[in-house]
Protein backbone atom coordinates (compact mmCIF):
# COMPACT_ATOMS: atom_id res chain seq x y z
CA UNK A 1 0.00 0.00 0.00
CA UNK A 2 1.14 3.60 -0.99
CA UNK A 3 1.35 6.58 0.89
CA UNK A 4 1.15 10.47 0.55
CA UNK A 5 3.50 12.66 2.58
CA UNK A 6 3.42 16.28 3.26
CA UNK A 7 5.59 17.65 5.64
CA UNK A 8 5.29 15.80 8.61
CA UNK A 9 1.86 14.38 7.91
CA UNK A 10 1.81 10.82 6.42
CA UNK A 11 -1.65 8.84 5.14
CA UNK A 12 -1.93 5.79 3.78
CA UNK A 13 -3.60 5.00 -0.10
CA UNK A 14 -6.71 4.55 1.53
CA UNK A 15 -6.93 7.13 4.53
CA UNK A 16 -6.23 9.38 1.75
CA UNK A 17 -9.31 8.08 -0.38
CA UNK A 18 -11.25 7.92 2.76
CA UNK A 19 -10.87 11.74 3.42
CA UNK A 20 -11.65 12.25 -0.30
CA UNK A 21 -14.87 10.38 -0.28
CA UNK A 22 -15.81 11.84 3.39
CA UNK A 23 -14.88 15.24 1.54
CA UNK A 24 -17.19 14.50 -1.61
CA UNK A 25 -20.18 14.04 0.77
CA UNK A 26 -19.64 16.99 1.94
CA UNK A 27 -19.40 18.90 -1.74
CA UNK A 28 -22.66 17.26 -2.39
CA UNK A 29 -24.36 18.96 0.45
CA UNK A 30 -23.28 21.69 -0.57
CA UNK A 31 -24.82 21.39 -3.77
CA UNK A 32 -21.95 20.79 -5.90
CA UNK A 33 -23.51 18.16 -9.42
CA UNK A 34 -22.03 16.51 -11.70
CA UNK A 35 -20.80 19.08 -14.63
CA UNK A 36 -19.91 21.87 -11.84
CA UNK A 37 -16.68 23.63 -11.38
CA UNK A 38 -15.09 23.89 -8.19
CA UNK A 39 -11.98 26.37 -7.99
CA UNK A 40 -9.16 24.72 -6.21
CA UNK A 41 -6.08 28.03 -4.91
CA UNK A 42 -3.23 25.90 -2.76
CA UNK A 43 -0.50 25.50 -2.93
CA UNK A 44 1.28 22.06 -3.14
CA UNK A 45 -0.10 19.86 -0.12
CA UNK A 46 -2.38 16.97 0.86
CA UNK A 47 -5.42 19.62 0.72
CA UNK A 48 -4.82 20.01 -2.48
CA UNK A 49 -4.90 16.26 -3.49
CA UNK A 50 -7.92 15.69 -1.36
CA UNK A 51 -9.79 18.71 -2.89
CA UNK A 52 -8.98 17.16 -6.49
CA UNK A 53 -10.22 13.62 -5.88
CA UNK A 54 -13.53 14.87 -4.01
CA UNK A 55 -14.77 17.00 -6.61
CA UNK A 56 -13.93 14.02 -9.82
CA UNK A 57 -15.53 11.89 -7.24
CA UNK A 58 -19.24 13.73 -7.81
CA UNK A 59 -18.30 14.08 -11.71
CA UNK A 60 -17.90 17.72 -11.14
CA UNK A 61 -14.51 19.37 -12.42
CA UNK A 62 -11.63 20.99 -10.30
CA UNK A 63 -10.50 24.46 -11.74
CA UNK A 64 -7.39 24.51 -10.49
CA UNK A 65 -5.99 28.33 -9.40
CA UNK A 66 -2.68 29.70 -10.29
CA UNK A 67 -2.00 31.84 -6.59
CA UNK A 68 0.57 33.83 -8.52
CA UNK A 69 -2.66 35.40 -10.68
CA UNK A 70 -3.58 39.20 -9.90
CA UNK A 71 -6.85 39.81 -8.76
CA UNK A 72 -8.12 40.68 -12.19
CA UNK A 73 -6.53 37.40 -13.86
CA UNK A 74 -7.88 35.37 -10.56
CA UNK A 75 -11.46 37.49 -11.61
CA UNK A 76 -11.57 36.31 -14.60
CA UNK A 77 -11.08 32.60 -14.21
CA UNK A 78 -13.54 32.58 -11.36
CA UNK A 79 -16.07 34.27 -13.83
CA UNK A 80 -15.14 32.56 -16.27
CA UNK A 81 -14.96 28.62 -15.33
CA UNK A 82 -18.48 28.88 -13.59
CA UNK A 83 -17.29 27.95 -10.89
CA UNK A 84 -19.34 27.05 -7.64
CA UNK A 85 -17.49 26.87 -4.74
CA UNK A 86 -13.68 27.85 -4.35
CA UNK A 87 -11.40 25.63 -1.97
CA UNK A 88 -8.27 28.36 -0.56
CA UNK A 89 -5.64 28.67 1.97
CA UNK A 90 -6.10 30.80 4.26
CA UNK A 91 -2.80 33.25 3.47
CA UNK A 92 -4.27 33.38 -0.28
CA UNK A 93 -7.72 34.14 0.65
CA UNK A 94 -6.54 37.75 1.54
CA UNK A 95 -5.37 39.03 -1.92
CA UNK A 96 -8.57 37.31 -3.80
CA UNK A 97 -11.61 38.22 -1.42
CA UNK A 98 -12.46 41.47 -3.69
CA UNK A 99 -12.76 39.52 -6.48
CA UNK A 100 -14.90 36.18 -5.63
CA UNK A 101 -18.24 36.56 -7.29
CA UNK A 102 -20.87 36.83 -4.41
CA UNK A 103 -23.03 33.89 -3.51
CA UNK A 104 -20.12 31.61 -4.23
CA UNK A 105 -19.08 29.21 -1.26
CA UNK A 106 -15.70 29.40 -0.25
CA UNK A 107 -13.98 26.46 2.05
CA UNK A 108 -10.50 27.81 3.79
CA UNK A 109 -7.37 25.36 4.38
CA UNK A 110 -5.21 26.63 6.61
CA UNK A 111 -1.90 26.78 6.00
CA UNK A 112 0.38 23.34 7.70
CA UNK A 113 3.69 24.31 9.17
CA UNK A 114 6.10 23.06 5.42
CA UNK A 115 4.16 25.27 3.50
CA UNK A 116 4.32 28.21 6.34
CA UNK A 117 7.85 27.39 6.68
CA UNK A 118 8.74 27.32 3.26
CA UNK A 119 7.26 30.62 2.14
CA UNK A 120 8.40 32.81 5.27
CA UNK A 121 4.66 32.62 6.09
CA UNK A 122 3.69 33.51 10.17
CA UNK A 123 1.65 31.37 11.78
CA UNK A 124 -1.21 34.12 12.49
CA UNK A 125 -1.54 34.44 8.52
CA UNK A 126 -2.11 30.83 8.29
CA UNK A 127 -5.00 30.60 10.36
CA UNK A 128 -8.51 30.42 8.95
CA UNK A 129 -10.20 33.16 9.88
CA UNK A 130 -13.37 33.83 12.41
CA UNK A 131 -16.31 33.20 10.93
CA UNK A 132 -15.28 31.32 7.48
CA UNK A 133 -15.51 27.41 6.98
CA UNK A 134 -12.34 25.01 8.12
CA UNK A 135 -11.51 22.73 5.55
CA UNK A 136 -10.37 19.97 7.77
CA UNK A 137 -12.52 20.24 10.20
CA UNK A 138 -15.83 20.46 7.65
CA UNK A 139 -14.19 17.20 5.91
CA UNK A 140 -14.05 15.16 9.42
CA UNK A 141 -18.08 15.93 9.60
CA UNK A 142 -19.00 13.92 6.96
CA UNK A 143 -19.35 9.74 6.41
CA UNK A 144 -17.32 8.51 3.19
CA UNK A 145 -19.39 8.67 -0.21
CA UNK A 146 -20.25 5.12 -0.52
CA UNK A 147 -19.91 5.30 -4.77
CA UNK A 148 -18.47 7.40 -7.31
CA UNK A 149 -19.68 8.12 -10.96
CA UNK A 150 -19.24 5.28 -13.05
CA UNK A 151 -17.55 7.75 -16.16
CA UNK A 152 -14.48 9.77 -15.72
CA UNK A 153 -15.25 13.26 -15.27
CA UNK A 154 -14.24 16.22 -17.77
CA UNK A 155 -11.53 18.59 -16.49
CA UNK A 156 -11.12 21.94 -17.26
CA UNK A 157 -7.53 23.17 -16.90
CA UNK A 158 -6.36 27.25 -17.86
CA UNK A 159 -2.66 27.13 -19.42
CA UNK A 160 -0.50 29.46 -18.03
CA UNK A 161 -1.03 32.93 -20.01
CA UNK A 162 2.45 33.37 -20.60
CA UNK A 163 1.88 35.22 -23.69
CA UNK A 164 -2.02 36.22 -22.89
CA UNK A 165 -5.41 35.65 -21.18
CA UNK A 166 -5.18 31.81 -19.83
CA UNK A 167 -7.56 29.68 -22.11
CA UNK A 168 -9.62 27.20 -20.17
CA UNK A 169 -9.04 23.66 -21.64
CA UNK A 170 -12.27 21.93 -20.86
CA UNK A 171 -12.28 18.03 -21.46
CA UNK A 172 -14.73 15.62 -22.34
CA UNK A 173 -15.77 12.80 -20.03
CA UNK A 174 -13.58 10.03 -20.97
CA UNK A 175 -14.77 6.40 -22.45
CA UNK A 176 -12.76 3.65 -20.68
CA UNK A 177 -10.90 3.13 -23.67
CA UNK A 178 -9.28 6.60 -23.47
CA UNK A 179 -9.26 6.07 -19.78
CA UNK A 180 -6.97 3.18 -20.76
CA UNK A 181 -4.85 5.04 -23.44
CA UNK A 182 -4.08 8.32 -20.70
CA UNK A 183 -3.42 5.88 -18.66
CA UNK A 184 -0.65 4.02 -20.25
CA UNK A 185 0.49 7.39 -21.56
CA UNK A 186 0.98 8.86 -18.46
CA UNK A 187 2.86 5.72 -16.89
CA UNK A 188 5.23 5.86 -19.72
CA UNK A 189 6.01 9.55 -19.28
CA UNK A 190 6.15 9.06 -15.55
CA UNK A 191 8.43 5.76 -15.58
CA UNK A 192 5.57 3.71 -13.65
CA UNK A 193 5.17 1.37 -16.56
CA UNK A 194 6.92 -1.63 -15.29
CA UNK A 195 5.33 -0.94 -11.42
CA UNK A 196 1.51 -0.92 -12.37
CA UNK A 197 1.51 -4.18 -10.17
CA UNK A 198 3.81 -3.34 -7.76
CA UNK A 199 3.23 0.68 -7.29
CA UNK A 200 4.68 0.13 -3.92
CA UNK A 201 8.06 0.01 -4.86
CA UNK A 202 7.92 3.67 -6.40
CA UNK A 203 8.75 6.66 -4.58
CA UNK A 204 8.04 9.74 -6.33
CA UNK A 205 8.40 13.46 -5.71
CA UNK A 206 5.99 15.76 -6.74
CA UNK A 207 8.01 19.18 -7.06
CA UNK A 208 6.21 21.36 -9.46
CA UNK A 209 3.26 23.15 -8.69
CA UNK A 210 0.18 21.63 -8.92
CA UNK A 211 -1.55 24.29 -10.10
CA UNK A 212 -0.04 23.51 -13.74
CA UNK A 213 -0.73 20.66 -15.75
CA UNK A 214 2.11 18.22 -15.83
CA UNK A 215 2.87 18.07 -11.78
CA UNK A 216 -1.09 18.05 -11.40
CA UNK A 217 -1.39 15.44 -13.66
CA UNK A 218 1.25 13.24 -12.21
CA UNK A 219 0.11 13.87 -8.86
CA UNK A 220 -3.65 12.87 -9.14
CA UNK A 221 -2.34 9.87 -11.54
CA UNK A 222 0.28 8.75 -9.02
CA UNK A 223 -2.31 9.20 -6.12
CA UNK A 224 -4.95 7.30 -8.02
CA UNK A 225 -2.24 4.23 -8.75
CA UNK A 226 -0.97 3.80 -5.05
CA UNK A 227 2.78 4.61 -4.95
CA UNK A 228 4.54 6.52 -2.40
CA UNK A 229 4.31 10.04 -3.25
CA UNK A 230 6.31 12.74 -1.14
CA UNK A 231 4.57 16.64 -1.69
CA UNK A 232 7.12 19.45 -1.87
CA UNK A 233 5.75 22.89 -0.97
CA UNK A 234 8.57 24.68 -3.06
CA UNK A 235 11.60 23.50 -5.11
CA UNK A 236 14.76 24.46 -3.84
CA UNK A 237 18.14 22.90 -5.20
CA UNK A 238 19.60 21.36 -2.19
CA UNK A 239 16.46 20.65 -0.67
CA UNK A 240 15.63 18.21 -3.24
CA UNK A 241 19.01 16.21 -2.84
CA UNK A 242 17.95 15.52 0.38
CA UNK A 243 14.29 14.29 0.14
CA UNK A 244 15.70 12.11 -2.24
CA UNK A 245 18.84 10.73 0.00
CA UNK A 246 15.97 10.90 2.72
CA UNK A 247 12.68 9.46 1.22
CA UNK A 248 14.84 7.11 -1.19
CA UNK A 249 12.92 8.72 -4.06
CA UNK A 250 13.04 6.46 -7.27
CA UNK A 251 11.10 8.68 -9.89
CA UNK A 252 10.73 12.11 -10.07
CA UNK A 253 9.61 14.65 -13.04
CA UNK A 254 11.00 17.98 -13.10
CA UNK A 255 11.59 21.34 -15.65
CA UNK A 256 14.50 22.55 -17.00
CA UNK A 257 15.50 25.31 -14.74
CA UNK A 258 15.27 22.92 -11.56
CA UNK A 259 18.11 20.81 -14.07
CA UNK A 260 20.08 23.80 -14.18
CA UNK A 261 19.60 25.45 -10.16
CA UNK A 262 21.02 21.70 -9.92
CA UNK A 263 23.62 21.80 -11.47
CA UNK A 264 24.52 25.41 -10.06
CA UNK A 265 25.15 23.92 -6.74
CA UNK A 266 28.71 24.19 -5.78
CA UNK A 267 29.93 20.59 -5.98
CA UNK A 268 30.84 19.69 -2.60
CA UNK A 269 27.16 20.04 -2.04
CA UNK A 270 26.22 18.01 -5.08
CA UNK A 271 28.23 15.09 -3.96
CA UNK A 272 27.08 15.37 0.14
CA UNK A 273 23.82 13.20 -1.02
CA UNK A 274 23.32 9.88 -1.82
CA UNK A 275 21.13 9.48 -5.15
CA UNK A 276 21.49 6.09 -5.93
CA UNK A 277 17.83 5.49 -5.03
CA UNK A 278 17.22 7.33 -9.20
CA UNK A 279 15.58 4.81 -11.26
CA UNK A 280 13.46 7.03 -13.64
CA UNK A 281 13.74 11.34 -14.08
CA UNK A 282 11.24 12.93 -16.84
CA UNK A 283 11.59 16.47 -17.65
CA UNK A 284 9.10 18.55 -20.09
CA UNK A 285 7.43 21.83 -20.26
CA UNK A 286 10.26 23.67 -21.63
CA UNK A 287 13.42 23.23 -23.81
CA UNK A 288 16.77 22.28 -22.71
CA UNK A 289 19.53 23.21 -23.01
CA UNK A 290 21.72 20.19 -24.55
CA UNK A 291 24.93 20.98 -22.35
CA UNK A 292 23.16 21.04 -19.14
CA UNK A 293 21.05 18.06 -19.68
CA UNK A 294 24.13 16.26 -20.78
CA UNK A 295 25.76 17.61 -17.51
CA UNK A 296 22.85 16.43 -16.05
CA UNK A 297 23.00 12.24 -17.64
CA UNK A 298 27.10 12.37 -16.02
CA UNK A 299 25.76 13.42 -12.64
CA UNK A 300 22.77 11.31 -12.04
CA UNK A 301 23.13 8.66 -14.93
CA UNK A 302 21.00 7.35 -17.90
CA UNK A 303 17.82 8.10 -15.79
CA UNK A 304 17.25 11.11 -17.08
CA UNK A 305 13.86 11.16 -20.16
CA UNK A 306 11.74 13.88 -21.43
CA UNK A 307 8.68 13.71 -22.82
CA UNK A 308 6.60 16.66 -25.10
CA UNK A 309 3.31 17.54 -25.54
CA UNK A 310 0.81 20.34 -24.12
CA UNK A 311 -2.57 20.51 -22.12
CA UNK A 312 -4.84 20.20 -25.39
CA UNK A 313 -2.74 17.11 -26.93
CA UNK A 314 -1.32 15.32 -23.98
CA UNK A 315 2.22 13.74 -23.85
CA UNK A 316 3.08 13.04 -27.72
CA UNK A 317 7.21 12.58 -27.77
CA UNK A 318 9.06 10.61 -25.53
CA UNK A 319 13.12 9.50 -25.17
CA UNK A 320 15.27 8.00 -22.76
CA UNK A 321 18.88 9.36 -22.31
CA UNK A 322 20.08 7.11 -24.69
CA UNK A 323 18.10 8.13 -27.42
CA UNK A 324 18.57 11.87 -26.35
CA UNK A 325 22.75 11.15 -26.44
CA UNK A 326 22.59 9.76 -30.05
CA UNK A 327 20.17 12.89 -31.05
CA UNK A 328 21.73 15.77 -28.77
CA UNK A 329 18.80 18.48 -28.19
CA UNK A 330 15.06 16.30 -29.38
CA UNK A 331 12.81 16.04 -27.32
CA UNK A 332 12.28 12.41 -28.63
CA UNK A 333 9.64 10.24 -30.81
CA UNK A 334 6.13 10.06 -31.09
CA UNK A 335 4.76 7.88 -28.71
CA UNK A 336 2.36 4.69 -29.06
CA UNK A 337 -0.94 6.48 -30.56
CA UNK A 338 0.32 9.57 -31.18
CA UNK A 339 0.99 11.68 -34.56
CA UNK A 340 3.53 14.23 -34.89
CA UNK A 341 4.18 16.40 -37.74
CA UNK A 342 5.80 19.61 -38.75
CA UNK A 343 3.97 21.78 -41.32
CA UNK A 344 4.55 24.94 -43.16
CA UNK A 345 1.81 28.16 -43.06
CA UNK A 346 -0.05 26.23 -45.79
CA UNK A 347 -0.50 22.89 -43.79
CA UNK A 348 1.72 21.05 -45.98
CA UNK A 349 4.00 18.95 -44.08
CA UNK A 350 7.89 20.24 -44.70
CA UNK A 351 11.33 17.77 -44.98
CA UNK A 352 13.00 17.22 -42.10
CA UNK A 353 15.22 18.92 -40.53
CA UNK A 354 13.11 22.15 -42.52
CA UNK A 355 11.67 24.29 -39.47
CA UNK A 356 7.91 24.54 -39.67
CA UNK A 357 4.63 24.66 -36.79
CA UNK A 358 4.10 21.40 -34.94
CA UNK A 359 1.07 19.93 -35.01
CA UNK A 360 -0.12 16.66 -33.02
CA UNK A 361 -2.50 14.36 -31.95
CA UNK A 362 -3.12 11.92 -29.07
CA UNK A 363 -5.00 9.01 -30.72
CA UNK A 364 -6.38 8.16 -27.06
CA UNK A 365 -6.53 11.52 -26.32
CA UNK A 366 -10.68 12.79 -25.44
CA UNK A 367 -11.81 15.92 -27.14
CA UNK A 368 -11.64 18.77 -25.48
CA UNK A 369 -12.41 22.66 -26.50
CA UNK A 370 -11.47 25.84 -25.29
CA UNK A 371 -14.12 27.00 -22.68
CA UNK A 372 -16.25 29.62 -24.05
CA UNK A 373 -14.05 29.53 -27.34
CA UNK A 374 -15.22 27.69 -30.15
CA UNK A 375 -13.40 30.00 -32.81
CA UNK A 376 -10.16 29.39 -30.91
CA UNK A 377 -10.74 25.79 -30.56
CA UNK A 378 -11.36 25.95 -34.87
CA UNK A 379 -8.19 27.70 -35.40
CA UNK A 380 -5.90 25.56 -33.14
CA UNK A 381 -6.84 22.57 -35.76
CA UNK A 382 -5.14 21.85 -38.83
CA UNK A 383 -5.88 18.60 -41.07
CA UNK A 384 -7.65 17.03 -37.84
CA UNK A 385 -3.79 17.39 -36.12
CA UNK A 386 -3.49 20.40 -33.08
CA UNK A 387 -1.16 23.02 -33.01
CA UNK A 388 0.40 23.68 -29.69
CA UNK A 389 2.00 26.80 -30.47
CA UNK A 390 5.79 25.41 -31.12
CA UNK A 391 8.07 25.82 -33.75
CA UNK A 392 10.32 23.24 -34.56
CA UNK A 393 11.78 20.24 -36.93
CA UNK A 394 11.92 16.27 -37.19
CA UNK A 395 14.95 14.46 -38.08
CA UNK A 396 15.19 11.66 -40.84
CA UNK A 397 14.59 9.19 -38.01
CA UNK A 398 11.33 11.04 -36.58
CA UNK A 399 13.16 13.01 -33.73
CA UNK A 400 11.24 16.16 -32.25
CA UNK A 401 13.89 19.62 -32.11
CA UNK A 402 11.94 22.25 -30.85
CA UNK A 403 13.14 25.90 -31.36
CA UNK A 404 10.80 27.78 -29.95
CA UNK A 405 7.45 29.44 -28.95
CA UNK A 406 5.47 30.38 -31.85
CA UNK A 407 4.74 33.72 -30.17
CA UNK A 408 8.23 34.39 -28.65
CA UNK A 409 10.37 33.64 -32.27
CA UNK A 410 10.96 37.33 -33.28
CA UNK A 411 12.12 38.53 -36.73
CA UNK A 412 14.91 40.88 -36.92
CA UNK A 413 15.88 42.43 -40.32
CA UNK A 414 13.67 39.20 -42.45
CA UNK A 415 15.41 36.86 -40.50
CA UNK A 416 13.91 34.71 -37.90
CA UNK A 417 15.32 34.58 -34.11
CA UNK A 418 14.55 31.62 -31.34
CA UNK A 419 14.74 33.56 -27.98
CA UNK A 420 15.15 29.39 -26.47
CA UNK A 421 18.37 29.29 -28.59
CA UNK A 422 20.12 32.53 -27.17
CA UNK A 423 18.38 31.75 -23.52
CA UNK A 424 20.07 28.26 -23.80
CA UNK A 425 23.57 29.76 -24.17
CA UNK A 426 23.23 32.33 -21.42
CA UNK A 427 22.22 29.70 -18.59
CA UNK A 428 25.13 28.63 -19.51
CA UNK A 429 27.08 31.67 -17.93
CA UNK A 430 28.13 30.66 -14.23
CA UNK A 431 27.18 34.55 -13.04
CA UNK A 432 23.35 34.67 -14.63
CA UNK A 433 21.10 32.86 -12.29
CA UNK A 434 18.11 33.30 -14.89
CA UNK A 435 17.37 35.07 -17.86
CA UNK A 436 14.87 36.27 -20.45
CA UNK A 437 15.34 37.05 -24.69
CA UNK A 438 12.61 38.39 -26.20
CA UNK A 439 12.58 41.32 -29.44
CA UNK A 440 11.70 44.97 -28.87
CA UNK A 441 10.75 47.64 -31.30
CA UNK A 442 13.16 48.79 -33.77
CA UNK A 443 12.79 51.64 -36.34
CA UNK A 444 15.84 49.86 -38.71
CA UNK A 445 14.77 46.24 -37.96
CA UNK A 446 11.57 45.61 -36.73
CA UNK A 447 12.37 43.93 -33.79
CA UNK A 448 15.84 43.75 -31.72
CA UNK A 449 17.00 41.54 -29.23
CA UNK A 450 17.03 42.24 -25.81
CA UNK A 451 18.30 40.31 -23.02
CA UNK A 452 16.93 40.58 -19.30
CA UNK A 453 19.34 38.81 -17.07
CA UNK A 454 18.99 38.16 -13.34
CA UNK A 455 22.99 38.00 -11.84
CA UNK A 456 23.82 35.16 -9.03
CA UNK A 457 23.05 36.89 -6.09
CA UNK A 458 25.95 39.48 -5.12
CA UNK A 459 27.27 39.31 -8.62
CA UNK A 460 27.63 42.93 -10.52
CA UNK A 461 26.95 42.56 -14.15
CA UNK A 462 27.43 44.76 -17.19
CA UNK A 463 25.62 44.12 -20.49
CA UNK A 464 29.77 43.93 -22.40
CA UNK A 465 29.64 40.86 -19.88
CA UNK A 466 27.01 39.51 -21.22
CA UNK A 467 27.23 40.47 -25.25
CA UNK A 468 30.66 39.09 -24.90
CA UNK A 469 30.01 35.74 -23.29
CA UNK A 470 26.85 35.47 -25.95
CA UNK A 471 29.46 36.17 -28.64
CA UNK A 472 31.24 33.38 -28.30
CA UNK A 473 28.09 31.04 -27.90
CA UNK A 474 25.99 32.54 -30.84
CA UNK A 475 25.62 34.44 -34.41
CA UNK A 476 26.26 37.78 -34.24
CA UNK A 477 22.80 38.81 -34.83
CA UNK A 478 21.58 37.19 -32.05
CA UNK A 479 23.26 38.36 -29.57
CA UNK A 480 21.04 41.49 -27.66
CA UNK A 481 21.33 44.92 -28.85
CA UNK A 482 20.19 45.98 -25.23
CA UNK A 483 20.65 43.96 -21.97
CA UNK A 484 19.05 44.97 -19.10
CA UNK A 485 19.11 43.70 -15.74
CA UNK A 486 16.56 43.05 -12.76
CA UNK A 487 16.81 41.35 -9.30
CA UNK A 488 13.82 38.72 -9.89
CA UNK A 489 12.26 37.75 -12.93
CA UNK A 490 8.26 37.25 -13.18
CA UNK A 491 8.90 32.88 -13.42
CA UNK A 492 6.41 30.61 -12.48
CA UNK A 493 7.37 27.86 -10.02
CA UNK A 494 6.96 25.45 -12.71
CA UNK A 495 10.06 27.12 -14.87
CA UNK A 496 7.96 29.43 -17.30
CA UNK A 497 8.57 32.99 -17.72
CA UNK A 498 5.48 35.70 -18.01
CA UNK A 499 7.52 37.52 -21.10
CA UNK A 500 4.40 39.24 -21.73
CA UNK A 501 4.61 40.97 -18.65
CA UNK A 502 8.73 41.97 -19.25
CA UNK A 503 7.65 42.75 -22.72
CA UNK A 504 5.04 45.03 -22.76
CA UNK A 505 6.91 47.89 -20.97
CA UNK A 506 9.28 48.04 -24.04
CA UNK A 507 6.26 48.10 -26.68
CA UNK A 508 4.24 50.62 -24.93
CA UNK A 509 4.02 53.56 -27.25
CA UNK A 510 5.32 51.69 -30.05
CA UNK A 511 2.27 52.24 -32.48
CA UNK A 512 1.97 48.29 -32.72
CA UNK A 513 1.14 45.39 -30.76
CA UNK A 514 4.23 42.69 -29.17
Amino acid sequence: MGTITSGDRRLSTDEFRLRCARAATGLDRLGVKTGDGVAICLRNGLAFLEASGAVSMLGAFPVALNWHYTEQEARYILEDSGAKLLVIHADLLVGLRPVIPAGMTVLVVPVPPDVRQAYELSEDCGQVPQGLTNWEAWREGFEPRASAVLDIPSTIVYTSGTTGRPKGVRRSAMTPEQMAAVGGMLARSFGYQDYLNRPDEVVTAVVGPMYHTAPNMHANFSARIGVNVVIVPRFDAEELLALIQQHRITHLNLVPIMLNRLLKLPKVVRERYDLSSLRFVAHAAAPVSPPIKRAMIEWWGPVICEYYGSTEIGNVTFCTAEEWLAHPGTVGRAMPGATVRVVDASGAVVPPRTVGEVVAVNAGFPQFTYHGDAEKRRSVEKDGLIAPGDVGYLDEDGFLYLCDRATDMMISGGVNIYPAEIEAELHKMPEVADCAIFGIPDDDFGEAVCAVVQPQPGVKLTAEDVKSFLRQHVAGYKVPRRVDFNDALPREDSGKIFKRKLRAAYWEGAGRSI
